[in-house]
């Protein structure tokens, strides 16, 4: 299964026999609120609230919408209300985990904590989802998000937790094309070496369930024609599923390129862990959250 939009993933996840339990680490906030109220209405996910519970129901009375009273916890305080929040899902009251108002590094904090928190030990990284225009299908760029500069080990994990993530999205063998501006190796360039190291591990199971090209250019691996043109035979070149960047600014900056200028949308949440964390930016739009409500949802 692909999905070639975000609202075939939507209607997907709507036909799910369950609902999902999303705890929001400090919640008082109207955009956040606003994107969890309407997963709510559209049966997606049953929302558990952790904040300051007078701002909490103050914004909720303003939008005309209401959240039982058992499932808003008072922690006034962001570094508590994070800490609760992980406890929630390590306790099994809750499936995944969403970021409010607070700054990302109080709620990592308390998601990596060795203890309390959430992690696996394995690397995490930022799973974020495209719909471009130009494209016939859902796209993922990562990580742009999470490890700033990874080692090829580092790329190892980011290609399995978003393999695993798609896997059980249902999807059955993704596509991945590890980027750099060439298409051959360059031992004076690390991305090549990186790329046709990590085609490598693919092809000997250490990467499984997918089919990863590496180094391949943007253009080859989206546009079929330039890849014929350039004579580059590879079952990712015009199909891929999953794009690696070499570092996290040029994840950064390809995201932000599709959004602000190219009228992609977006959506995200951060893989590697126990459970789907949101962790939307204070400029992502209402719909943007919403949208990466919906695809940790189908990932649980």
């Amino acid at each position: 299964m692909i999905y070639k939009n975000f609202s075939e993933l939507v209607k997907k996840v709507k036909t799910l026999p369950v609902r999902k339990r999303m705890v929001v680490a400090a919640a008082g906030d109207v955009h956040t609120l606003a994107a969890v109220m309407n997963a709510k209405r559209e049966g997606i996910v049953d929302p558990v609230l952790v904040g300051d519970k007078a701002v909490i129901e103050r914004i909720l009375g303003e939008m005309n919408e209401n959240v039982a009273g058992e499932n808003i916890y008072d922690y006034p305080d962001i570094t508590e209300a994070a800490e609760f929040a992980v406890g929630l899902v390590r306790k099994g009251k809750a499936d995944f985990l969403m970021k409010g108002k607070l700054d990302t590094s109080v709620i990592l904090k308390a998601v990596v904590d060795k203890e309390k928190g959430l992690g696996r030990g394995r690397t995490m990284s930022h799973f974020t989802m495209f719909e471009i225009p130009a494209y016939h299908k859902l796209l993922l760029i990562v990580d742009g998000g999470m490890v700033p500069y990874p080692s090829l080990e580092q790329k190892k994990d980011i290609i399995i937790n978003t393999v695993d993530t798609l896997i059980a999205m249902g999807y059955e063998c993704p596509k991945v094309g590890v980027l750099a501006c060439v298409e051959k190796v360059n031992p004076k360039m690390p991305e090549t070496l990186d790329g046709r190291a990590l085609r490598d591990m693919n092809q000997n199971g250490e990467i499984p369930n997918c089919i990863v090209e590496g180094p391949i250019s943007y253009d080859c691996a989206l546009l079929k024609g330039i890849a014929i043109l350039k004579e580059f035979k590879s079952p990712v070149a015009g199909d891929a599923d999953v794009l690696v960047v070499p570092n996290i600014h040029a994840g950064n900056i390809a995201g932000k390129a599709l959004t602000c200028t190219g009228g992609a949308k977006m959506a995200g949440f951060v893989v590697g862990a126990k459970c789907p964390i949101v962790l939307t930016s204070r400029a992502s739009s209402a719909e943007e959250k919403y949208l990466s409500i919906v695809i940790s949802a189908a990932a649980v």
